[in-house]
């Protein structure tokens, strides 16, 4: 039988999950550094009440960046999925809900990407064998 589209296996594919997921988080972590909007997220967080908005905001960043190398290379996968859920499940209440659904072309900053990534990380935890 030939292999049809996508022309990878379910095992490879999954592999590929795993690592792309977690690489969108590590650059939101890495841009956030770069670009310099750290002092700028706390700032939003500490006008919604948050105390200690700068080092929440560089706990995100250290967890986006550790846990998605980790989330990489196959360690505490489902462990670090569930973080990841649990941390874009704040963002929706926190920050994408107010916005609507869609995060571009007919909206700004909304709720999609979230989700999808989500249900990408409930595969990638479902899918983990350790």
């Amino acid at each position: 039988m030939k292999n049809k589209f996508p022309f990878i296996t379910l095992s490879q594919s999954l592999l590929l999950l795993r690592i792309a997921v977690p690489f969108m988080l590590i650059a939101h972590a890495v841009i956030r550094i770069t670009g310099g909007t750290i002092g700028r997220f706390a700032n939003f967080l500490e006008e919604r009440g948050f105390i200690f908005g700068l080092a929440i905001v560089w706990l995100i960043t250290i967890v986006e960046l550790a846990g998605g190398i980790l989330m990489m290379l196959g360690y505490y996968t489902r462990w670090i999925a569930a973080i990841f859920i649990v941390q874009l499940t704040l963002g929706i209440i926190i920050i994408h809900a107010a916005k609507g659904w869609f995060v571009g072309e007919h909206g700004t900053g909304g709720v999609e990407y979230s989700l999808v990534l989500i249900v990408a990380l409930v595969v990638i935890a479902a899918a983990d064998k350790k």
